[in-house]
C-alpha cells in the first residue's frame, strides 16, 4: 500500500525541505498545500496516511485547519512555531498524534524528528497490542490512542481473558495491563505471561494509579518492560509505547541476524540444532512423526567454475526460495553451508514426506535461472531423507539422511532416496 503524506505549510521553502526529506528517506508520495483552501482540495481528492499541519496559515491563522482535518478523519501531526503552553495542551487533548515545535529553517533537528516519527508510525502497522483493563472507559481511551499510532488493538476486561487471547493470537507484540483488576490483577498477569513469553518475544507495559512506589518496582522485577503511572499525558504514553516497540524490534533484528543465513535468509545450522532440540522434546510426548531431508545441488562446483560465484549464489538463493515456498510455515528449512540444505517436515508420514520432497526435486529440475545475455541455467538437486526414530539422536537421523544423500549422488544424482525403515 502506498503511503501518501499531506504537508500544509505556508513557508514554501520549509515545506519543500520537509517534502524532500520524506520522499528521499521514507520513499513516500508527498503533496504540499500552502493555504487551507488548497489543503481542502487535496483532502477531498486523496486519503492520507498522515497530514502534517501548520497552525497559522494565510487564510486560517488560528489553527482552523486542524479541526477541518480531524473532521475528515485524518491522522494529524501539528508542526508549529507557537510555543504557548496553553495552546499546546488544548491541541494535545484533541485526537492528534503529536505537536512538534517548529525551529529555524537552518535547524533541521525537528525535521529529522518528524521523519523518524512517521517511520515509526509506518512500522507500528505490523504490531498487535493487547489492552487489559476492567474499565470500559479506560479501554476505549487507550484503544483510541493506540489506533491513532497505527497499532492493531485487541481489548479484554481481565487477566484470564488476556491469557486466552495470547494463546489464540501468539503474534501479539505488546501487552498493556492495568494493575487493579478482578479475577487476576496486572502483576499476577505479568508473572503468568513471563512463564510463556520472554522480554525478547513480548513487551509488557503496566499501568496503575497506585501511589505506592513499590508497585512499579514489583512490576519491573517480575518482567514488565516499563511502568506508566496514571494519569499520564498523551506524549508520555506515545513515547513509552513507541520506545518499547522499537526496543523489541531491535532485539528481534539482532536475534534474526544471529539465527539466519546471510545469503538466503533461511535458518542457519546453529539455530537448526537449538530449535530441533526443543521440538523433539515436545514431539516425543505425542509420538509425532517427522522427516529430515538433506539436499545438495548437483555439480555445484561446475556451476561456480563455469559461470562464477555470483551465479552460484543466485542458484543457492533460488533453491532456498523453492524450499521455503514448498514447505509449511511450521517446517524447518535450514542452510547448513555451501550448497547443502536440511529440511524438517513436521507431523508427517513416510509417504507424504516422499511426495513433498519429490515435488521439490521436480520443481528444481524444471526451474530456469535467468542469466545475462538472455542465457539461463538449469540445475538439479539430490535428496536423502529418513523418518526420525526416537531411539536415535538427532545427529543419528541427520547422519542417516546424509547416507541416503550420498547414495542418491552415487547412483546418478537428480533423485530422491528415502530410508524405508
Amino acid at each position: 500500500m502506498e503511503h501518501r503524506i499531506l504537508i500544509v505549510e505556508d513557508n514554501q521553502t520549509l515545506a519543500k525541505v520537509i517534502a524532500n526529506k520524506l520522499e528521499s528517506k521514507l520513499n513516500l508520495k508527498v503533496d504540499v498545500a500552502y493555504t487551507m483552501q488548497e489543503a481542502k482540495l487535496f483532502l477531498k481528492a486523496y486519503k492520507y496516511f498522515i497530514s502534517i499541519l501548520d497552525l497559522s496559515l494565510p487564510d486560517a491563522p488560528n489553527g482552523e485547519i486542524v479541526q477541518y482535518a480531524l473532521k475528515k478523519e485524518q491522522h494529524v501531526i501539528i508542526v508549529s512555531a507557537n510555543l504557548d503552553k496553553e495552546t499546546r495542551q488544548t491541541l494535545l487533548k484533541k485526537n492528534i498524534i503529536d505537536y512538534i515545535n517548529k525551529q529555524s529553517i537552518h535547524d533541521v533537528n525537528y525535521i529529522d524528528y518528524l521523519v523518524s516519527s512517521i517511520d515509526r508510525l509506518m512500522k507500528n502497522q505490523k504490531h498487535e497490542v493487547l489492552v487489559v483493563d476492567d474499565s470500559l472507559v479506560m479501554r476505549k481511551q487507550i484503544q483510541s490512542m493506540l489506533e491513532n499510532l497505527f497499532f492493531k488493538v485487541i481489548t479484554v476486561a481481565h487477566g484470564e481473558e488476556a491469557l486466552g487471547m495470547l494463546k489464540a493470537k501468539p503474534n501479539i507484540s505488546l501487552v498493556l495491563t492495568d494493575y487493579n483488576m478482578p479475577v487476576m490483577n496486572g502483576l499476577e498477569l505479568t508473572i503468568e505471561i513471563r512463564k510463556e513469553f520472554s522480554k525478547d518475544e513480548l513487551c509488557i507495559l503496566a499501568l496503575s494509579a497506585n501511589e505506592e512506589d513499590e508497585v512499579s518496582s514489583l512490576f519491573l522485577k517480575n518482567g514488565a518492560n516499563d511502568f506508566i503511572k496514571k494519569p499520564f499525558s498523551k506524549e508520555e504514553f506515545s513515547c513509552r509505547i513507541n520506545n518499547s516497540i522499537e526496543a523489541l524490534e531491535n532485539i528481534q533484528m539482532v536475534m534474526n541476524y544471529a539465527n539466519r543465513d546471510f545469503l538466503t535468509g533461511l535458518y542457519n545450522r546453529r539455530y537448526f540444532y537449538n530449535a530441533m532440540e526443543e521440538y523433539i522434546e515436545s514431539a516425543r510426548e505425542t509420538s509425532e512423526k517427522f522427516a529430515i531431508a538433506m539436499i545438495d545441488i548437483d555439480h555445484f562446483k561446475k556451476v561456480n567454475d563455469t559461470y562464477g560465484h555470483e551465479v552460484g549464489d543466485k542458484a543457492i538463493v533460488s533453491l532456498a526460495d523453492i524450499l521455503r515456498s514448498s514447505t509449511n510455515p511450521n517446517d524447518v528449512v535450514s542452510r547448513f553451508g555451501g550448497e547443502e540444505f536440511c529440511v524438517v517436515l513436521k507431523n508427517i508420514n513416510n509417504k507424504s514426506a516422499k511426495d513433498i520432497l519429490e515435488r521439490i526435486r521436480k520443481t528444481v529440475e524444471s526451474f530456469h535461472l535467468s542469466l545475462p545475455n538472455k542465457e539461463s541455467l538449469n540445475f538439479t538437486i539430490s535428496i536423502g531423507a529418513t523418518i526420525h526414530d526416537y531411539d536415535d539422536s538427532l545427529d543419528d537421523t541427520i547422519g542417516q539422511a546424509d547416507m541416503m544423500l550420498y547414495k542418491a549422488k552415487n547412483d546418478g544424482r537428480n533423485q530422491l532416496i528415502c530410508d524405508e525403515h
